[in-house]
């Protein structure tokens, strides 16, 4: 794997540029230069796929996100991204300035995100190079002023995004080189006039859309003219309360203005622009009589948004008449203007109106819709909102007047408790009824009745706790049923029936503990299903069964469910849902999954994704994914107290398996019995693991890795790891943040430049010279002992003698006058013979049977009796030549002789005895001894 590099691979360099002559970053927000460059050269220079501060997008190549580092500059993100990179997000970090040249390693970038930093400045010539780039976010950051040549070379720049910086000023040249740009966003700034943005602007030839909302802006002018492309001006949240200093063709060519939330009180205000072109004119918010705006202004009031404005005294009337006109009005907006109340046929005197939107108001009530409405609008009338008001209940409209268009009703973001019967017979071909957000806790079992062309209702996040087989039943079109945050605790058999094109239910965040085997019937075309965040205990496949056809989808993510078994007394549980591809097991509470029966899911032949994560899952059956032969997703992060190391072959069937999240499973170990089989995958997460080493078997085995993330993982620094510093400096995998892996708990050591020299050495050379000896050794020692037994040792008791005799050298006196050295088949002919005679005679003899001390080792006996007596007396006869210790005897008495040159030996040849017999003995010494 190791010889194979990514396309892009590229050395490590920092680009030079030449210094600018105008002011760059100030040394206490940028590092100096030849800090920089220093840096570069210090790095490692490397053809790594692997970035130290950046991580490629899996799915996007090209796309980096280098968010979250606490990068001080660009340089250490840029400086090992290839340069073909597309996309680079360098948000949440704590850059301060930006210096010159700072991405032109980077010339094909296009989409560049600085947001959430603490630029304070931006060096003329910061963004060089980028000549194709197309979008720029400095949004959220501390940037006062947009300075002359900041976006030198940025021609190809589209969107530029300013917004939520404390800006002042704005340089008039500073915009000039944006030939291409269409969106200029310098919103939540502290700019206080359009004039200087307008004089800054007036060269942007292509400019569509300018947002300057929440500023200090309090006049318009003095400033050019805006450009002609411009169409859409926003100006809300600002102070203006007059529109006086801009020229009367200020915005001549803008077709959406918004002026929300100012302090606009005179109508008189915009008599002085030319607002002809306008198509759509926000005023929300301002203090204005906006019919006296009409009637003074070439305003058009079809031109005009009405929310948010005081309307007063039959205000609706007023506005409705004011909208005559002979074509009808695709939309009435009336959002924040204090309605309380709507009478019957209150908007009877507007024109014909395609959408009607009634939110933000204070309404309690709007009865059937019909009912407001006059009957030239009964046919026209498609989209009706009444959205973030007060509304009570849905009364019955059973004898309402039907509008045979109206295909889409929101009630949401209110106080609903009840809907009664027949509550939208008015709206017959009602495609999509949203009734959720409210305090909805009865619906009447014939509210929905006759809504046959209804393909989605929400009713989620309410109160409702019992469902009806009957509310339902009318709806043969529903295709989306979203009951999600109720209180719905049971789930009665049929409650569904009815629904046979129904193909999502949402049943999420409700109080469901069990189901009952008929829960799903009457769906027969049922693809996505979500009981997430209930209380389940327990599901089986009965309960299934009549969607196992069809279904796709299922999440069961937190809840109840708990096997405290390996086996399955019933089938099990997914048996027969051969069409899911997706199923969702993460987070079951309190403590999540235990562990997994055998065969678990056994029968899910097409599942393509599957999720386990937060469970402490204590054991993995090897078989239990020996069904999901397709899979592709598989997630077992964050189960850290559970897993640790998995069975050999848990993952052998999954040769599709493309994606596998096994961070913080507790894993110790990587072996090719686990991973030796997923040929296809392409993202491995196993950050937050115990792992010291990645076995380079295992990566062998895992020809289309792309992805690998091995963070907070202690790694060693040992022989073991050589191949992975090669690796993770040439691979064509990315390491997530491969610079940053320490040596376990060495935090100044780094697995990708640790010394490896030792590893290199030739150790088996070494081993050799100090083992071959020892070998040797072990080899000669028992033939030279076998071959040299008796000369061995009898050199070893001359060396005792002369140690013994050099240690005695100063003495003078003996303790006997003779040693009697015999054989014991001699012992009767000494004893009754030779020792009387002797000891007749005043000689003091020592005799092994009588003077030998007793408990002393016979050897030390023996060298004393011979050093400690003036004489040795041998008794020769052949049975003393027999004996190995007579042969010992006249041996030490033979060195001793030879040593003090003395006469000490004594030989008594008690028969005769040939001189070849004397010289071939067992000691082979009585030869030349004197007689």
């Amino acid at each position: 794997m190791g010889s194979l590099s990514h396309p892009w691979h590229q050395p490590l360099t920092l680009p030079i540029s030449p210094r600018p002559s105008t002011r760059m970053c100030s040394p206490h927000c940028c590092p100096p230069r030849l800090l920089l460059l220093l840096t570069g050269t210090l790095m490692p220079m490397v053809h790594s796929y692997g970035f130290r501060n950046c991580i490629e997008d899996v799915k996007v190549p090209f796309h980096f996100r280098c968010i979250q580092r606490f990068l001080e500059s660009p340089a250490p993100a840029v400086s090992d991204l290839p340069p073909h990179a597309t996309a680079l997000n360098l948000s949440y970090n704590i850059m301060r300035c930006l210096q010159p040249s700072a991405f032109a390693r980077l010339p094909q970038l296009q989409t560049l995100g600085l947001a959430y930093n603490k630029l304070e400045t931006l060096s003329p010539g910061a963004f060089n190079g980028l000549g194709v780039l197309n979008v720029l976010d400095l949004s959220h950051n501390q940037l006062t002023t947009l300075a002359e040549g900041v976006f030198n070379s940025l021609g190809n720049l589209s969107s530029l995004l300013v917004q939520h910086n404390p800006l002042r000023t704005v340089s008039p040249s500073a915009l000039l080189p944006l030939v291409s740009l269409r969106l200029l966003s310098l919103r939540g700034g502290r700019l206080s006039g359009l004039g200087p943005v307008a004089a800054a602007v007036q060269g942007l030839a292509q400019l569509e859309l300018l947002d300057l909302c929440a500023n200090n802006l309090t006049t318009l002018g003095p400033g050019p003219p805006l450009p002609a492309s411009l169409l859409t001006l926003q100006l809300c949240n600002n102070s203006l309360g007059e529109l006086a200093g801009g020229s009367p063709e200020m915005l001549s060519h803008v077709k959406v203005l918004d002026l929300s939330y100012n302090n606009i009180s005179r109508a008189e205000a915009f008599t002085q622009l030319d607002l002809h072109n306008i198509s759509l004119l926000h005023l929300m918010g301002n203090p204005l009589d906006v019919f006296h705006l009409l009637d003074i202004s070439d305003i058009r009031p079809r031109n005009l948004d009405f929310s948010g404005l005081v309307l007063g005294a039959q205000g609706l009337n007023k506005v409705c008449l004011k909208l005559q006109g002979p074509q009808a009005l695709q939309r009435l907006q009336l959002q924040r203007n204090g309605l309380k109340e709507l009478r019957s046929h209150e908007l009877e005197s507007c024109p014909v109106l395609r959408e009607l939107d009634l939110s933000w108001n204070r309404l309690q009530q709007v009865g059937c819709a019909s009912r407001l409405l006059g009957k030239k609008q009964w046919e026209e009338l498609e989209v009706l909102t009444v959205e973030h008001n007060l509304l009570k209940k849905l009364p019955s409209c059973l004898e309402a007047q039907v509008l045979p268009r109206l295909h889409n009703i929101s009630f949401r973001f209110n106080r609903i408790l009840t809907v009664g019967p027949s509550a939208f017979a008015y709206a017959p071909a009602l495609r999509v009824l949203w009734l959720n957000i409210n305090s909805l806790v009865w619906l009447d079992k014939q509210a929905l009745w006759g809504l046959h062309n209804l393909t989605e209702l929400r009713l989620d996040n309410n109160l409702l706790t019992d469902l009806y087989g009957t509310s339902f039943a009318h709806l043969c079109s529903l295709r989306t049923l979203n009951l999600r945050n109720n209180r719905v605790s049971v789930l009665f058999a049929g409650v569904f029936q009815g629904l046979s094109k129904l193909q999502t239910l949402d049943l999420g965040g409700n109080n469901l503990r069990h189901l009952a085997a008929q829960s799903l019937q009457g769906l027969p075309k049922l693809r996505r299903l979500y009981l997430d965040r209930n209380r389940l205990l327990e599901v089986s496949s009965t309960v299934f069964a009549p969607v196992q056809a069809t279904l796709g989808v299922l999440d069961l993510q937190a809840n109840n469910l708990q096997y405290i078994s390996q086996w399955l007394r019933k089938p099990p549980p997914f048996h027969n849902l051969s069409k899911l591809y997706d199923l969702k097991l993460q987070a079951q509470q309190p403590y999540g999954l235990k562990m997994l029966p055998h065969h678990f899911f056994q029968g899910l032949v097409e599942l393509q994704r599957l999720s386990l994560s937060r469970n402490m899952l204590r054991a993995i059956p090897p078989d239990v994914f020996e069904d999901l032969g397709k899979l592709r997703s598989l997630t077992l992060a964050d189960s850290s107290n559970g897993i640790h190391d998995l069975p050999d072959g848990v993952f052998r069937n999954l040769g599709n398996l493309q994606f596998l999240d096994l961070e913080n499973v507790g894993l110790h170990s990587l072996t090719l019995e686990v991973f030796g089989n997923l040929s296809k995958l392409k993202v491995l997460r196993l950050a937050r693991n115990e792992l010291k080493t990645f076995n380079d078997s295992v990566a062998s085995q895992l020809p289309s890795l792309r992805y690998l993330d091995l963070r907070k993982c202690p790694l060693s620094c040992t022989c073991d790891n050589t191949w992975l510093q090669r690796w993770l400096n040439n691979s064509r995998v990315q390491v997530v943040y491969p610079y940053n892996y320490t040596c376990g708990s060495q935090h100044n050591a780094y697995i990708h430049s640790f010394d490896t020299r030792v590893c290199f050495l030739d150790l088996g050379l070494y081993l050799f010279a100090g083992t071959a000896p020892a070998v040797l050794l072990l080899l000669v020692v028992p033939v030279v002992y076998h071959r040299t037994y008796w000369k061995l040792k009898y050199h070893w008791y001359l060396l005792r003698c002369w140690v013994n005799q050099r240690w005695r050298r100063e003495e003078k006196r003996y303790l006997y006058d003779g040693f009697v050295s015999y054989n014991s088949a001699d012992e009767s002919w000494v004893l009754q013979k030779l020792v009387p005679e002797l000891e007749r005679g005043a000689f003091r003899l020592c005799l092994h049977h009588r003077d030998f001390q007793p408990g002393r080792s016979i050897i030390d006996n023996i060298v004393d009796a011979v050093y400690n007596s003036r004489k040795t007396v041998c008794v020769v006869s052949r049975n003393y030549l027999r004996s190995e210790w007579c042969s010992l005897e006249v041996q030490l008495a033979s060195y001793r002789l030879l040593d003090e040159r003395r006469d000490i030996l004594v030989l008594v040849l008690l028969e005769d005895v040939a001189d070849a017999e004397l010289t071939t003995g067992q000691g082979g010494v009585i030869k030349g001894s004197s007689s």
